[in-house]
């Protein structure tokens, strides 16, 4: 495989005496960079991004647990036990040290894997999102409009129903209304993506997701808030000019949960950075590197 080469790769990794078969894909060479992506995607949506960091890095993107060509199980989707889930995966892949980068629900994998493995994480990207418990703190009618789908996705079983009768106007719906210039995404991104979510158990996973958000993440995160555990490796965040956060003071928000905190909004972008703006994404990163 050449340095820029991507290619897929299974692993199994042991959390909670029960074995999970993930997917990733990998490219390059040198210190690692993981990966996560968010809701509705999978690993697919870091492809313009994989190459140009694996000049320079092993690059890592895994199917989150639920998601793509990951394990379906039925339980697991609190963001403790999917952060575990890759930390695990990064020791079976021989690495001490890493760079995590996460977009949308990735983005809170890796920030509860970051206060729960500090020794772990070296560096850390968030893309497009605020804590947890902070979406509830800043609920007002702009918000409640930009996260409606948190509160049907936690409706038990409904989602799953109205939803799998048409996967793929769902979907596309997000894919228009998330996008800066409204034209969604390539035809074949949305492909993969539909055709991910119309496997058996991927609709009820990526619910499952946003189920453990209440209580078992907010209860994680008030803990961890409680305690006085805060983020002491460098924090980078970015979000799109037309996203859910561009009316709200991210950097101000974040440190409070974070002691070296930088930031930037990024110019005519959406909610999906990596895809919508990958050129800008990689110059951010880039430098915060």
């Amino acid at each position: 495989m050449s340095q820029g080469e991507i290619a897929g790769e299974v692993a199994n990794v042991n959390v909670n005496g029960s074995s999970l078969r993930l997917h990733y894909l990998r490219a390059g060479k040198g210190p690692l960079i993981v990966l996560l992506h968010g809701w509705p995607q999978t690993s697919h949506c870091w492809r313009h991004v994989i190459p140009e960091l694996a000049r320079t890095h092993t690059v890592v993107a895994p199917d989150l647990r639920g998601y793509g060509r990951t394990d379906k199980p039925a339980t697991g989707y609190d963001k403790r036990t999917m952060a575990a889930d890759i930390a695990q995966l990064v020791e079976k892949l021989g690495f001490e040290k890493v760079i995590v980068i996460g977009h949308d629900r990735g983005a809170r994998v890796a920030h509860r894997w970051a206060l729960d493995r500090p020794d772990q994480v070296e560096r850390l990207v968030l893309m497009d999102i605020l804590p947890t418990r902070e979406v509830l703190r800043h609920i007002d009618f702009a918000v409640t409009t930009g996260y409606w789908h948190w509160w049907f996705h936690l409706q038990p079983d409904l989602p799953e129903r109205l939803v799998g009768n048409d996967v793929a106007g769902y979907l596309g719906y997000f894919f228009e209304k998330w996008t800066y210039n409204r034209h969604g995404l390539p035809a074949s991104a949305i492909e993969e993506y539909v055709r991910a979510f119309s496997a058996p158990g991927a609709l009820r996973a990526g619910f499952s997701d946003y189920r453990a958000s209440f209580p078992t993440d907010l209860n994680d995160d008030d803990a961890s808030s409680a305690a006085g555990v805060r983020l002491k490796m460098p924090l980078l965040l970015l979000w799109g000019s037309e996203s859910f956060l561009q009316k709200i003071p991210v950097l101000d928000i974040w440190s409070a949960y974070a002691t070296d905190v930088r930031g930037q909004m990024v110019p005519e972008c959406g909610h999906f950075l990596p895809e919508e703006r990958p050129a800008e994404v990689l110059t951010q990163i880039r430098a915060f590197l």
